[in-house]
């Protein structure tokens, strides 16, 4: 409930530029998805430290230290939304897309991996990262409650030095408040459904597709070398296109 609070106060007070209501606070950042298994993965930074952000802020490396204590000793970690739920505040808007697999800091920022669930929302998103020539949505963007901060007393320094913040979302976002908060890789290697399609699409059965994938060439009658090694080329084109 005091989430939820913290939200609707949020909405009431927020203004078109900048995003500051006291409580929770919003900032963008920026995207990538998908491996060997399917799933839709992607990595990048929700945060970067000591960089001045389009609020005047400026957040400090330490600054996510107790967040990822408390998320790894209770296993409640911050939520994945999309552009912070819209602020629609309806169940769609606030359910999670997906799943962070891992944040930590190191000495650039908060470095997060996640993992985008199969749902259309989820497949939304994950569409959106992968578009070529260039993705769709390349920024993050954090919600938090700033705990210990610095108010900057001259025009030059920043806003605020945060220096201890509540991690309460990460989101994929199309306008990152901070320009280097980025999503830098979307992986999207082949699972076993592509490679069996590039071997039926090579010619084989499904039984031999499915035989060739659990125990190699061997199940199959003798080839010539160069069958072979054609055979091997297209697979590899095949397996190219369907991952990409």
């Amino acid at each position: 409930m005091k989430t939820l609070r913290s939200l609707m106060e949020f909405k009431a007070r927020s203004e078109a530029q900048h995003l500051d209501c006291g409580l929770l606070e919003v900032k963008l950042a920026e995207p990538g998805a998908g491996n060997e298994t399917g799933e839709m993965l992607f990595s990048g930074y929700g945060a970067v430290f000591g960089n001045l952000d389009s609020y005047g802020d400026v957040i400090l490396k330490g600054a996510f230290r107790d967040t990822l204590r408390d998320a790894k000793k209770t296993g409640i970690w911050p939520a994945m939304l999309m552009q912070h739920g819209g602020w629609g505040m309806g169940a769609d808007d606030m359910t999670p897309v997906g799943i962070w697999t891992s944040m930590e800091e190191d000495d650039v920022g908060l470095k997060v991996e996640g993992k985008l669930a199969e749902t259309a929302r989820g497949k939304e998103a994950y569409g959106l990262l992968k578009m070529t020539p260039r993705p769709a949505i390349t920024g993050m963007s954090i919600g938090y409650i700033a705990k210990e901060f610095v108010l900057g007393t001259k025009p030059e320094e920043p806003r605020r030095t945060l220096k201890k913040v509540e991690l309460v979302e990460v989101s994929l976002v199309t306008f990152p408040a901070n320009g280097k908060a980025r999503i830098q890789d979307v992986k999207s290697e082949p699972d076993i459904r592509i490679a069996e399609q590039a071997l039926r699409d090579a010619g084989f059965s499904r039984t031999e597709a499915k035989a060739i994938l659990a125990t190699g060439f061997k199940s199959l009658p003798p080839r010539d070398a160069d069958g072979l090694d054609e055979l091997a080329a297209i697979i590899t084109r095949n397996t190219a296109m369907f991952s990409s």
